[in-house]
């Protein structure tokens, strides 16, 4: 089947309501993400901040594919997929400003959103990382009889480190319910791919763990839903991992503090052609969508993303004591494997 055909198909399958929430969501994702980047430089966020500014239909395609149920674990570019899940432009905002109001309770930071209500389990710093992690919460449902998947994003350049290939061999042995997303947006930091990789289409390397795989054009929302889709069905039905490659692009550079001296103005307005959010919204105009209806969604986003600011600012830091709770979990009581003290 053709791209085009498959894109038709799901275009059949969704409504005008439906494009629109989405439609939203990138929205959303990018103005955070825009707002965020001014924060950084007027000091009120510390630490790194990585932008997912580009990226947005990933994040938005592929969650909207699977079950509030289902898991989330995401690498440390992960504001967007935070969003994407369901988590409050507010909570957010607030731990990016390391903030007691944030989602991780101002400890987080940008690199580690999370939310347990909402099944996702966090970003993670360290590259390639969470895929361990994913390998074990899939195993975990697995061996529980959970009628649920576990959906690990990461990036390009994790493919080529020891956690990349011990948890592809893993999940493929142990057949576990878990779709591998490689966003790869064509750099590992300030390292094209084809510098750092002897196999530069990405999804070839599932095959080296009998998986099946796939690559999507991660700048069409409706593309990357319909591949995690097809990827759902797949583990839902008990026939092991699935991975998905999606072709994207970073507007701006690896962390705020990137001087991008090793890709041109040119390569970078190439990409720009090809945005997310106006080719979604070539797609609404061809569903009668008017320009008015896409007006008041920005205006409505701009108000969440000014609330969001406002709520961050004047939220309160955790206070020094927050220093020494949440570092141990309480087992649950009678648990056989902890030892009498």
């Amino acid at each position: 089947m053709s791209q085009i055909q498959a894109e038709e198909g799901v275009l059949n399958s969704l409504d005008q309501e439906t494009l629109l929430q989405w439609y939203r969501q990138m929205v959303l994702i990018r103005r955070v993400e825009e707002e965020a980047a001014n924060a950084y430089q007027r000091g009120y966020i510390g630490g790194f901040l990585h932008l997912y500014i580009g990226e947005e239909a990933v994040a938005v395609g592929a969650l909207n594919a699977l079950r509030p149920d289902d898991n989330v674990v995401v690498h440390y570019r992960d504001h967007g997929h935070a969003l994407a899940r369901g988590i409050p432009a507010r909570a957010v905002m607030a731990e990016l400003f390391g903030k007691v109001t944030g989602c991780s309770r101002g400890k987080g930071g940008s690199m580690h959103l999370a939310d347990g209500q909402r099944r996702f389990w966090g970003g993670y710093a360290i590259v390639g990382g969470q895929m361990a992690l994913a390998t074990g919460i899939a195993l975990a449902d697995q061996y529980q009889g959970n009628d649920r998947l576990t959906i690990c994003f990461f990036g390009d350049g994790a493919t080529n480190n020891g956690y990349f290939l011990e948890s592809m061999n893993l999940a493929a042995v142990w057949k576990l319910p878990v779709i591998w997303v490689c966003e790869n947006n064509q750099y590992g930091m300030g390292t094209a791919v084809e510098r750092a990789s002897a196999v530069t289409e990405i999804y070839r390397k599932a095959c080296a763990y009998d998986t099946p795989a796939e690559q999507v054009n991660g700048q069409d929302v409706l593309g990357v839903y319909a591949a995690v889709r097809r990827a759902a069905e797949h583990v839902r039905a008990g026939n092991g991992p699935y991975f998905v490659e999606v072709v994207t692009y970073r507007y701006r550079g690896h962390s705020m503090g990137d001087p991008e001296r090793y890709r041109s103005k040119a390569e970078v307005e190439e990409w720009l052609h090809q945005d997310p959010i106006e080719r979604l919204k070539r797609v609404l105009f061809d569903y009668g969508v008017t320009p008015e209806q896409l007006e008041a969604i920005h205006a409505e986003v701009e108000e969440e993303v000014r609330d969001a600011v406002r709520f961050a600012t004047e939220s309160p830091a955790p206070p020094p004591e927050a220093l020494f709770e949440d570092i141990y979990a309480a087992p649950p009581a009678g648990d056989p494997f902890v030892l009498p003290v």
